[in-house]
């Protein structure tokens, strides 16, 4: 699989980005590279926090039909 790159220009305040150089320096890494694990970071966790809400929305769904254990889930499924 081919990677293709896209040169974005981005503007940081100089607090944040003297602390990215830091951070790059002390983990050998380029700026690019720190600022792709960042969104990596957010987007796994933007992720995993809309799991949690599907989740919750399911298992209110689940509460209201009296399903409350894995049985019975797959009694009702069953149906």
């Amino acid at each position: 699989m081919t990677t293709t790159t896209v040169k974005k220009t981005i503007s940081l305040p100089a607090k944040l980005a003297k602390e990215v150089e830091m951070i790059a320096e002390e983990e050998g890494k380029t700026l690019s590279a720190v600022i792709q694990d960042a969104l990596r970071i957010t987007r796994k966790e933007r992720l995993k926090k809309e799991f949690y809400e599907i989740q919750g929305y399911w298992s209110r769904r689940a509460k209201e039909n009296g399903i409350l254990t894995e049985k019975e889930l797959e009694k009702y499924l069953k149906k």
